[in-house]
C-alpha cells in the first residue's frame, strides 16, 4: 500500500510537471495544448483509480472522473495533432469524449456495470486508432526526429495505456489483484519521467520536438521551388537539381500512386537522404504535402487553360496524379480558398465541367 501510494505520488507530479513543460508551447501549437490536457486527465486517472477511491461516488471526485473518464479521447486528438501538419478537430472527437464520460457516470452512478466494460473497449478502440495514425504518417513524414518521436512516444504510450485497459477488463479494475495496483502507477511514472526528459533535452526551439504547427514553406509551398543554396554541398547541390529536373521537366509527380521511396528509387538515392534534402532544402515536412504542392499547380494551369475548357475536372485530377476527386477537392479548396469548378468560372467564365 505504502509503495502503491509513493507511485501514484510520483506519477502525479512528473504528469504535472510534463503539462507545465508543454503549457509554454500551448498558445503557438495546438499539440501542446492537447499534450497539456492529456496530462491532466491521466493524472486524474492516477486519483480516481485509486484502490480506496475507485468506486467512491464521492462528489468531490466527479471533476478528476470526467477528466479521468474521457482522456482517450484526448489521447487520440493528441496522437494525431501531433504528426497530422494539417490537422483541423472534427466533430466526432467531441463525441467520443461525451460518450466516454457518459458511460462512465452511467457504471459508476447509475449502476450499470457494463457501462465500464463499453468505456473500456471504446476507449481501447480510440487509442488503438491513434496508434495506428501515428504510424500510418511514418512513410510520409519528412522530420526525422517526429519519424523517431511517433515510434518512442505515441506507441509505448499506447501499447502501454492499451494494455492497462485490456487488464482493467479482465482483472476487474484490478481491485483482487494487488500487484497491478502498484504496476499501473510505476509504468504511469516511467513514461512520465522519460517523456518529461526528453522534453527538457530536445526542446531548444520552444516547440514540442518541433512537431506543431506547419512552417510558414508549407503554408504557402508551390511548385515553383528556391534556387539551390550556395553552401550546399556539391553532392547535396547535384541531388536537389535532380529532383527539380524530375518534378519540373519530366513531371514524374503524375506517376500513380506515387511514394517517396520510388522517388528515391528513380535518383537512385537512399529514401532518408531525399527525405532530409526535401526537408531541409525546399521547407516541406511532410513529402505527401509536396507532392501536392506539384500537382495542384498543374490541375489550376489546366482549369485556367481555355484549350482545356472542356476536359472534366475529374480528368484534370487525375492527369495531374491524384486518385480520386475527393482528396482532389479538398486540396484545392485548402489551396484556392474556392473549389475547381469556381476556379475555372473565374478564369474562364461560364464554362461546362
Amino acid at each position: 500500500m505504502v509503495l502503491e501510494i509513493s507511485l501514484r505520488g510520483a506519477a502525479i507530479a512528473l504528469l504535472l510537471l510534463l503539462a507545465a513543460l508543454l503549457v509554454r508551447d500551448a498558445r503557438q501549437l495546438r499539440a501542446a495544448r492537447y499534450g497539456v490536457l492529456y496530462s491532466l486527465g491521466v493524472a486524474a486517472t492516477m486519483v480516481v483509480w485509486a484502490p480506496p477511491l475507485a468506486m467512491n461516488p464521492t462528489l468531490w471526485l466527479i471533476p478528476l472522473r470526467i477528466a479521468a473518464f474521457g482522456n482517450s479521447a484526448i489521447f487520440l486528438l493528441l496522437a494525431t495533432a501531433l504528426f497530422d501538419d494539417e490537422f483541423a478537430p472534427a466533430w466526432y472527437y467531441p463525441a467520443a469524449w461525451l460518450a466516454l464520460v457518459a458511460l462512465g457516470f452511467s457504471g459508476l452512478y447509475g449502476g450499470l456495470p457494463r457501462s465500464f466494460l463499453a468505456m473500456n473497449a471504446l476507449g481501447l478502440l480510440l487509442i488503438l486508432l491513434g496508434m495506428w495514425r501515428a504510424l500510418a504518417g511514418r512513410s510520409t513524414d519528412l522530420v526525422e526526429p517526429r519519424r523517431r518521436f511517433r515510434v518512442i512516444f505515441v506507441v509505448s504510450v499506447a501499447l502501454y495505456v492499451s494494455a492497462i485497459l485490456i487488464s482493467s477488463v479482465l482483472l476487474r479494475g484490478g481491485q483482487e489483484y494487488p500487484l497491478y495496483s502498484a504496476i499501473d502507477p510505476l509504468g504511469t511514472t516511467l513514461l512520465a519521467f522519460g517523456f518529461s526528459i526528453m522534453l527538457l533535452s530536445v526542446a531548444q526551439e520552444g516547440q514540442l520536438l518541433s512537431t506543431g504547427a506547419a512552417s510558414e514553406a508549407d503554408a504557402t509551398a508551390t511548385a515553383s521551388l528556391p534556387a539551390v543554396d550556395l553552401t550546399v554541398e556539391r553532392e547535396e547541390a547535384r541531388l536537389l537539381d535532380a529532383l527539380l529536373h524530375l518534378m519540373d521537366e519530366d513531371k514524374f509527380y503524375r506517376e500513380e500512386a506515387l511514394s517517396i521511396g520510388a522517388v528515391a528509387g528513380k535518383l537512385g538515392v537512399p529514401e532518408y537522404r531525399l527525405r532530409r534534402l526535401i526537408n531541409r532544402q525546399l521547407g516541406h515536412r511532410n513529402f505527401n504535402a509536396f507532392l501536392n504542392g506539384y500537382r495542384l499547380a498543374d490541375a489550376m494551369e489546366a482549369l485556367a487553360d481555355p484549350s482545356q475548357a472542356k476536359v472534366p475536372i475529374l480528368t484534370i485530377a487525375l492527369d495531374a496524379g491524384f486518385q480520386s476527386i475527393g482528396p482532389f477537392n479538398r486540396a484545392f479548396k485548402d489551396r484556392a480558398g474556392m473549389t475547381p469548378t469556381e476556379f475555372r468560372r473565374k478564369h474562364l467564365g461560364s464554362v461546362d465541367s
